[in-house]
């Protein structure tokens, strides 16, 4: 599968949403913003700017977002590793938390208290928030311990830890049959929103690298990317890796959206050198992703 360019000025990108008027929006983790790109000509404005890192996205009822807010990762000391320029990324820390982002961009806080570094999130259809919640900067400086934590929201009900004890708990879907999937540490395991129970999907992922966030189609096929092998990998709803869409040798892939007219591309954010890409032509429309809607 070919890949094209949609924009090459984007690092650090995170959380893509597709919506409804054909533009991509983004996160960005430093400076933690939100920026609205149109597919055909890769410009992007800029919607909102958040203290700390906006990591994940996902589209509201009213044209505004929810944010999952990490605090913040100063990348500025992995600049040159990254092939970044420093001034581009600049650190502003601020409290790890889940937000809303109005249309008009305004930003409040949904919840704060107990969080370390929320990462991704999902939608469920009854309108909760299952988001992971990964020890802070980046894994950095979690020294072995198992910190992760799973949480659900819900406007009515509020913050509920759903599990904890993981090593590094990252991206987070919800499948075509319902059932809730969460990136930790080297796999991919499934997590019973009422109970916590876990269940391995695939324990080991292909190659050297974690999985980061991922998207379903309708068949149940998983695209998901892969930072460190510089791919996105397909896997079947078994979990047979059906192909590998390479990015190149220096692409730090870290999240996916369906997007396009009839939801056959997907769009690819990186961490680094910070490129927007389409694979278009895919063989199964993205699984629909209803709007979160608070009430």
């Amino acid at each position: 599968m070919q890949y094209q360019i949609v924009s090459a000025d984007v690092p650090l990108g995170e959380g893509p949403v597709w919506c409804p008027d054909g533009s991509l929006v983004v996160t960005t983790i430093s400076p933690g913003r939100l920026l609205r790109i149109d597919p055909a000509s890769g410009r992007f404005a800029e919607l909102a700017s958040v203290a700390g890192g906006a990591n994940s996205a996902h589209l509201a009822g009213d044209g505004g977002f929810v944010v999952t807010n990490n605090g913040g990762i100063d990348f500025t000391v992995f600049a040159v590793h990254l092939g970044l320029d420093p001034t581009k990324i600049p650190y502003r820390p601020g409290p790890p938390c889940l937000q809303r982002i109005s249309e008009d961009g305004s930003v409040s806080t949904l919840a704060a208290d107990g969080l370390q570094a929320p990462n991704d999130l999902a939608v469920g259809r009854d309108g909760t928030l299952y988001f992971t919640d990964p020890p802070p900067h980046g894994g950095t400086q979690h020294h072995g311990k198992k910190d992760g934590r799973f949480w659900a929201w819900h406007p009515e009900s509020g913050l509920r830890r759903i599990a904890s004890g993981f090593e590094y708990c990252n991206g987070v879907a919800i499948a075509p049959d319902g059932r809730v999937l969460i990136v930790e540490g080297r796999g991919l395991l499934w997590i019973d929103p009422a109970s916590g129970e876990r269940d391995w999907f695939i324990e080991q992922l292909p190659g050297e690298s974690p999985g980061d966030g991922f998207a379903f189609d309708l068949d149940g096929r998983l695209y998901c990317a892969a930072p460190m092998d510089h791919c996105i990998r397909i896997f079947d709803a078994g979990g047979k890796q059906l192909d590998v869409v390479d990015l190149g040798p220096t692409a730090l892939p870290t999240n996916c959206c369906f997007g396009g007219a009839d939801r056959r591309t997907l769009f690819t954010t990186e961490l680094a050198p910070g490129r927007v890409c389409a694979i278009e032509g895919l063989p199964t429309p993205g699984l629909p992703l209803e709007p979160w809607r608070d009430a």
